[in-house]
């Protein structure tokens, strides 16, 4: 299909970006040698310290498999204009060593910016049920977009990489409506958007998978970068009726292997490949301690994407 290739990350090991859930438990050498067994071609960094930082060990460890390095998760907590200039730094070291570990006859991987979710109560417990209420003020937008458009900016003149930002549950960008008002706010050359499945579902409030097709349409002229990510309908509705917050949904398996849920992912590869997508496809899910074994989740995951042509 295309040119289309599969890849998985580390959080689909346990190695998740974020505060507020376990730490991993598998080493990046096990995670990178289950990646590659269970059938994936590239990668995703992960949170900064996982994987080597020293970009001849890390290119090393990922010629020696044959894979290929994608992208790298940045969260900045851009609300705050303090934050910018930090937020900044840490995406261009992140953007020197993916630059310097790419393969020159690839598509350089990309700069994933995200808000730092996970760092505002209200947010965080109502992941999957956000109101109006919850949102940026009109100034918060402002800065908020002025921080994605700065580091997207000096990740860009520096490496050349492109930023692509992640709607994220528990960050200001999770609601359909709040993934418009950043691209709307910000220039389409500098920031495109990664689609992730599963979070845009839970985002929605709903559970049919048909929203996911619908999103897809909706945002297509800004996509750069595709996550496959499942959701569980009946762990959603479960997470609503006892108030979870977004730890605990992910911790009782709201986001769980693919084809167990509600996202249409025959559909959804249908229409990446009437679009003429021809980038990587990124399996995540969130494997956590006591969840299974990351290495047979990933298998399946893979088993079941060949399964649909994939």
């Amino acid at each position: 299909m295309n040119n289309i290739r599969i890849a998985n990350a580390p959080c689909s090991w346990g190695a998740l970006e974020f505060d507020g859930l376990p730490g991993e438990t598998i080493g990046y050498t096990q995670m990178l040698n289950e990646l590659r067994a269970t059938g994936y071609a590239g990668t995703e960094l992960g949170d900064w310290g996982y994987m080597p930082t020293d970009a001849v060990q890390l290119k090393t460890e990922l010629q020696q498999r044959g894979l290929s390095m994608l992208g790298a998760f940045v969260p900045v907590g851009l609300k705050d204009e303090n934050n910018h200039a930090t937020g900044e730094a840490e995406a261009l070291r992140v953007a020197r060593l993916l630059t310097a570990v790419a393969k020159s006859t690839e598509q350089l991987p990309y700069l994933i910016l995200a808000d730092a979710n996970g760092t505002v109560p209200e947010r965080t417990l109502n992941a999957g049920r956000i109101t109006d209420s919850m949102e940026l003020s009109a100034t918060e937008w402002s800065t908020f977009a002025r921080g994605a458009e700065r580091i997207a900016r000096r990740v860009h003149e520096e490496t050349g990489l492109q930023t692509a930002f992640h709607h994220h549950c528990a960050g200001f960008v999770e609601t359909p409506q709040e993934i418009e008002r950043l691209l709307d706010l910000t220039d389409p050359s500098l920031l495109g958007l990664v689609f992730d499945t599963g979070h845009y579902l839970y985002g929605t409030g709903e559970l049919d998978g048909q929203h996911v097709l619908e999103g897809l349409e909706h945002f297509k002229e800004r996509i750069l970068h595709v996550h496959f990510k499942d959701f569980h309908p009946s762990t959603a509705l479960q997470a609503r009726a006892e108030g979870w917050d977004y730890f605990t949904a992910v911790r009782k398996g709201i986001f769980c292997e693919l084809g167990k849920g509600s996202v249409p992912f025959p559909s959804v590869k249908d229409w990446l490949g009437k679009r003429g997508y021809d980038g990587w496809i990124v399996v995540e899910q969130d494997v956590l301690p006591g969840m299974g074994s990351p290495a047979e989740s990933a298998q399946r995951n893979r088993t079941y994407l060949e399964a649909i042509g994939l």
